[in-house]
């Protein structure tokens, strides 16, 4: 497999609240999106991070088949640790993260998700969002009580229905999926999704170009739109 990311500040925010985790020797990848006052979400983002990353070590003992409780537990245990800190500190007080990684082994993908932080597959030209957004405004789309038009400007876009650091206890999406060949996931925080739709993601995938082009082409069309807020996208390529 073939790994690339983008991980910028943006034209906006002072600094990166963003983290992010490349591992394709473990073929784990992960991204986060911190939230709190100053530079408290910066710090939950990479203490959920480190955690993810700390706990790989323990993959090398674990069978395909458990793949998925490592993963609850690895997101679990990032909560944990940043709800510590956020009551151990003043300063961190009422931080939170999104999570969002992923964990390839041979023919299987497992997904843990928690928050706005998305996840796309690009299979055979076509592109699919396989992870849902655990947001307020997401919640009353699924509900019926607003449109997808109402949803795109609603005054609550950015509120979350979860994240790390909220609660000593997490409800975590936790799946496995089958792999092809030529498979491409695409891991991105909301700085991102928010201003590149899918079908500028879809028009852009479909050009005859590599994985690293097409992620500067899009890098430069959220600068270019003056990228309000960090962005990161890591992209893991399945050999054909």
């Amino acid at each position: 497999m073939r790994a690339y990311s983008i991980y910028e500040t943006g034209c906006v925010r002072k600094n990166n609240e963003d983290s992010f985790a490349l591992l394709p020797e473990r073929g784990l990848f992960a991204v986060a999106d911190g939230m709190g006052g100053h530079n408290a979400g910066e710090v939950a983002s990479k203490i959920a991070i480190e955690r993810l990353v700390n706990c790989a070590s323990q993959l090398d003992t674990i069978v395909v088949g458990d793949m998925e409780n490592w993963m609850r537990k690895a997101i679990e245990e990032a909560n944990e640790e940043v709800v510590e800190e956020s009551l151990r500190n003043l300063a961190t007080k009422g931080m939170g993260t999104t999570l969002t990684a992923i964990l390839i082994t041979k023919n299987k993908v497992v997904v843990g998700h928690v928050g706005d932080s998305r996840i796309y597959l690009w299979r055979e030209n076509m592109l699919s969002q396989i992870s849902e957004d655990h947001s307020m405004v997401n919640e009353l789309l699924r509900l019926g009580q607003i449109s997808e038009e109402g949803a795109k400007n609603h005054p609550h876009k950015h509120v979350l229905s979860r994240a790390l650091g909220v609660e000593k206890v997490v409800k975590i999406d936790c799946f496995q999926l089958e792999v092809q060949a030529g498979d491409v996931f695409v891991l991105c925080t909301d700085g991102f999704s928010n201003v590149i739709n899918d079908d500028e993601m879809i028009d852009e995938f479909s050009q005859p170009r590599s994985w690293d082009i097409h992620l500067e082409k899009l890098k430069k069309s959220v600068l270019e739109r003056g990228a309000p807020d960090n962005f990161t996208v890591v992209c893991c390529e399945m050999e054909r």
